[in-house]
């Protein structure tokens, strides 16, 4: 490989043997090698700062931004859903408009299933009600 020494005309060089001949890694002559690594170690300080200073803190605001949307939903809608929304974001990948829109359906449900206990509940009182209002009534009678 290019990290193999040979030595050429009394000289140890980094480079290849070949049946017509040696190539010299760092030879500008005979390879870009040097030119190249000259301009990546020039510009890995650019590509650094601009992985840090934009892509990341894009990346990290966009994620700032869907957790609070999602905390606020999950909050309004009481403590149980809060575990129920992460989860549900946690487990879709997905573009953000798709998460949101997977996360406002799953909300959505939620309530649903949240009015409909709301008023099994209500009937269970009422049944409860009833039946003890007929015991009593029921009582009165044979007293």
């Amino acid at each position: 490989g290019s990290n193999q020494m040979i030595e050429v005309k009394g000289k140890k060089v980094r480079g290849r043997l070949y049946p017509w001949g040696v190539v010299e890694v760092e030879n500008p002559e005979h390879c870009d090698f040097i030119k190249l690594r000259t301009m990546l170690i020039t510009h890995m300080q650019d590509l650094q700062e601009v992985t840090q200073d934009v892509h990341y803190e894009n990346y990290r605001s966009e994620k700032l931004a869907i957790n609070k949307r999602r905390a606020g939903a999950a909050v309004a809608l009481g403590p149980s859903a809060a575990a129920g929304a992460v989860a549900a974001g946690a487990a879709k990948e997905g573009p953000p408009e798709e998460k949101d829109k997977i996360l406002l359906e799953k909300e959505q449900e939620l309530q649903r299933m949240q009015e409909m206990l709301a008023r099994l509940q209500q009937q269970m009182q009422q049944q409860q009600t009833t039946q003890v209002a007929g015991a009593n009534n029921v009582q009165s009678h044979h007293v």
